[in-house]
């Protein structure tokens, strides 16, 4: 059976997870390594590690977090944030990675996709996608953490970037992320008629019948869980028990994780 991931977004600056609200006023939740301690044991499927400033701190701070989080929880752990090579990418895989995200390079140049597919395989690389609506373009997509526009439709991307070999997409709505209004199934349900992998949903749950929402209405493989994990609005038990009593499916914990 396949079952629906539930997933520990961790946003890092430096040494610390950090939060806020569309991608602003960010607040320190703690320490990487015990965040992510925390989620693993209540049950995450995976983990989610975003270096929202890769490019101050230099990617050896990334690698050792990367150590420090994989010694203790034994779940596939995707990381993204300032990958602009597959030099890059390689650092990451050997750190004990096992997906890389990719967004602002894979923009500019989707070669770069194809290079880290060939070498590890489409299952190992997850185009972040960071949404925003406009105007113009109706969901346009971002880069620099919601901050700069691309000019490019978000449709038109992603369907470009699995032709390019992407295994797996995670769709970030800026608009949505750290409110715990609600995930905007709107525009999930536009990346999933173009998607042909994986599709993860990110920002906006603030109850555990929005993760619910995004994984049955929204036909979504996994949610990847921020704000509403760490301000203690729900945890992940809650979450996978809604989604059971719903027939969602989805793992069962297993003892030393519950």
């Amino acid at each position: 059976m396949s079952y629906h991931r539930i997933i520990a977004r961790l946003d890092i600056k430096g040494s610390n997870v950090i939060k806020g609200i569309q991608m602003e006023g960010l607040r320190v939740v703690g320490p990487v390594a015990e965040v992510a301690r925390k989620y693993y044991q209540q049950g995450v499927d995976e983990i989610v590690m975003i270096d929202s400033v890769a490019s101050l701190y230099g990617r050896d701070s990334m690698v050792e977090l990367i150590r420090e989080v994989t010694e203790e929880c034994f779940v596939p752990v995707t990381v993204g944030g300032g990958i602009r090579s597959l030099e890059d990418a390689d650092a990451l895989f050997r750190a004990g990675a096992d997906k890389v995200a990719i967004n602002t390079a894979a923009l500019s140049r989707p070669q770069l996709i194809s290079e880290i597919a060939e070498k590890y395989g489409s299952q190992a690389v997850v185009i972040h996608v960071e949404a925003k609506t406009t105007p113009h373009l109706g969901w346009e997509c971002y880069t620099e953490a919601g901050r700069q526009p691309t000019g490019i439709g978000v449709i038109d991307w992603v369907t470009k970037a699995q032709d390019y070999g992407a295994g797996e997409l995670l769709i970030t709505n800026v608009d949505r992320d750290g409110t715990r209004r609600g995930i905007d199934l709107s525009l999930l349900a536009l990346v999933r008629d173009a998607a042909r992998v994986p599709l993860i949903a990110s920002s906006g749950a603030g109850t555990p019948a929005h993760v619910a929402q995004a994984l049955g209405e929204a036909g979504c493989d996994g949610v990847a869980l921020g704000a509403g994990l760490h301000w203690s609005k729900f945890t992940v038990v809650e979450c996978r028990q809604v989604c059971h009593d719903l027939g969602i499916a989805v793992r069962e914990l297993e003892p030393e994780n519950g």
